[in-house]
């Protein structure tokens, strides 16, 4: 039987003993969350006894409701959140507090109960870093990036790369004034890193000492992360062209946050060009491995966490 959907009218009569922590989104029929969440939690009571009592559910949440849904939740005792879209950006100036880290990024995905309200953090990075890590043995440390997309995922990637100390982040957009916007957003956070934005449709007709830019072009061994949405549909175009990439500079990977379908357009030219791949299915398990880290304050099962999703997907 499916997890249920909740609604912001089933908090007027909520009523729960135990631990209760809740994915909110908008719409939320798609998340795996529940069932990641509650495998872990499972799995977490097998040792601690005080896990048993805790349950993880969903709730569809409209935007213009959110600021009296986080209100309802707090006073109904949850004790986390999930925010997924669209409501981590919506939520940021909505709640109590901020984890420094989260600032710059200007969203949050994860809200922990306080007597003062919700303390809010950002665990997208984390995830991305450590799926990184995982999948394809390459630290941001130290690492060339270059980043597709210039929306509010390809922020925080941006912004974990330059907290992480990469070597150089080349940020790859179509729309100019975004992309320019996003690149004044992160030179405050730079610290001396080199910072780069380039119109990827350009990629291929540029020379090979600089981006179509203008400026120092990445050099081999960089990590291409795709943060953009492409790659969603079959009929999505790529978001950067590995092939004129590969004849510049062949990077060390190619990473897609999109999970589901689990091979993206740009992840299956990048598997033809003999690239490493990896998808973003591990980032969804390691952003919540986090979160239920800062909920829990104990030790997180991860590869419970990961099974889960892999068998929810298989049964999609």
């Amino acid at each position: 039987m499916p997890d249920p959907i909740y609604t912001l009218a089933d908090l007027n009569s909520w009523s729960s003993t135990g631990t209760t922590l809740a994915v909110l989104g908008h719409p939320i029929t798609h998340s795996l969350s529940p069932q990641m969440h509650n495998a872990a939690l499972a799995s977490m009571a097998q040792v601690d006894s005080r896990f048993a009592s805790w349950r993880y559910v969903r709730f569809d949440i409209a935007p213009d409701d959110l600021p009296l849904a986080l209100e309802k939740f707090h006073a109904c005792g949850f004790l986390g959140l999930n925010l997924t879209l669209p409501h981590k950006i919506l939520a940021f100036d909505r709640i109590a507090s901020l984890d420094p880290a989260a600032r710059p990024i200007g969203a949050v995905n994860t809200l922990r109960r306080t007597a003062h309200g919700w303390h809010g953090y950002n665990t997208d990075g984390y995830g991305m870093a450590s799926a990184v890590r995982e999948n394809l043995g390459v630290e941001l440390a130290g690492t060339p990036v270059i980043l597709l997309g210039a929306g509010g995922a390809a922020r925080g990637a941006a912004v974990e790369c330059l907290q992480r100390g990469c070597a150089g982040l080349w940020i790859a957009n179509r729309t100019r004034a975004t992309l320019d916007a996003l690149l004044a957003q992160l030179a405050p956070l730079t610290n001396g890193i080199p910072l780069h934005g380039f119109d990827p449709a350009a990629l291929g007709a540029s020379d090979n000492s600089s981006s179509p830019g203008g400026a120092a072009f990445p050099p081999a061994g960089a990590l291409v992360i795709n943060a953009t949405s492409a790659g969603l549909k079959p009929t999505d175009p790529l978001p950067l062209d590995l092939a004129a990439l590969v004849t510049r500079a062949r990077p060390a990977g190619v990473y897609d946050m999109i999970y589901n379908p689990p091979e993206t357009a740009l992840l299956a030219q990048a598997r033809t060009l003999g690239l490493p791949t990896a998808n973003g299915l591990s980032m969804l398990v390691h952003q919540g491995a986090r979160s239920l880290q800062i909920w829990s304050e104990a030790p997180v099962p991860v590869p419970a966490m990961q099974a889960a999703v892999i068998a929810a997907l298989a049964a999609r």
